[in-house]
């Protein structure tokens, strides 16, 4: 391996990957969150219907996890305006650390405010 070449593990790279899968699974949402908006143009009958299926309990968790990409997406896009526009610290690791744990606080919050 040459000199400066760090292998791809690690709490930042596994930050860096998750901030961009994030994003490819919210880009992969948005043409079913288009649709919904569209059945609410439709009609009151057409959203109705959709809203109902919402209920289920497996939508309920799929919202969950929408709910986790979005505040990971979120955080990790912070993480990265702060590695451009800051100083280089150690402490990176333990910002990324805790942007994923404020992640899965936010879902959990979502879930029990669901229920």
């Amino acid at each position: 391996m040459s000199a400066g070449v760090r292998p791809r593990r690690g709490a930042l790279w596994l930050a860096a990957l998750v901030h961009r899968l994030s994003g490819v699974a919210l880009a992969a949402f948005l043409p079913l969150h288009l649709l919904v908006l569209g059945l609410a143009i439709e009609g009151e009958a057409a959203l109705d219907g959709f809203l109902r299926w919402t209920e289920m309990p497996i939508v309920k968790i799929a919202e969950t996890g929408l709910v986790f990409l979005l505040a990971v997406h979120m955080l990790g896009g912070l993480r990265v305006l702060v590695l451009e526009n800051l100083a280089w610290s150690e402490r990176q690791k333990t910002f990324a650390t805790v942007a994923a744990g404020v992640s899965v606080l936010v879902a959990v919050g979502f879930v029990v405010r669901a229920m």
